[in-house]
């Protein structure tokens, strides 16, 4: 895998994010969510209690293993060495060291200040190894 897709300027990420994992299962793909830890068990619950557009199957990374089969979404604080799955999506963590079996990268960068630095910061780090960047800017489209 050398390509990552960055989607930016994206002004509600949860909604966005939501959208995309339901387009992730409709292609029957496996994905990891990373985030930060202190942010997993935030967004666990968002999964559970807001999705907007049906059920969002998922579990935490720490979940057990018969959970962890049966569920095409985890959570992550960073991608799993054992996962099996074609998409990681990165919700504002640090960019991924050890990319496995993944096919597509996807990165959300919302319109906060921040998260746009923070955004930037990565970008750059993708470049810094050679992988080639996807944009697409989300602004007055998602």
């Amino acid at each position: 895998m050398n390509r990552v897709e960055f989607h930016y300027n994206v002004s509600d990420k949860f909604g966005y994010l939501l959208r995309l994992l339901h387009k992730i299962l409709e292609r029957e793909l496996r994905v990891v969510v990373t985030c930060p830890s202190e942010q997993l068990a935030v967004l666990d619950q968002r999964l559970w209690s807001e999705p907007a557009h049906g059920f969002v199957p998922h579990c935490q990374i720490g979940a057990a293993a018969a959970t962890l089969e049966a569920s095409p979404i985890w959570l992550a604080p960073a991608l799993p060495a054992h996962a099996n799955c074609q998409v990681l999506l990165n919700w504002g963590a640090d960019p991924p060291e050890q990319l496995g079996t993944v096919e597509r990268l996807l990165e959300l960068v919302g319109t906060d200040p921040d998260d746009a630095q923070a955004g930037r910061q990565r970008w750059r780090a993708y470049q810094a190894r050679g992988f080639q960047i996807q944009p697409y800017d989300r602004k007055g489209r998602d």
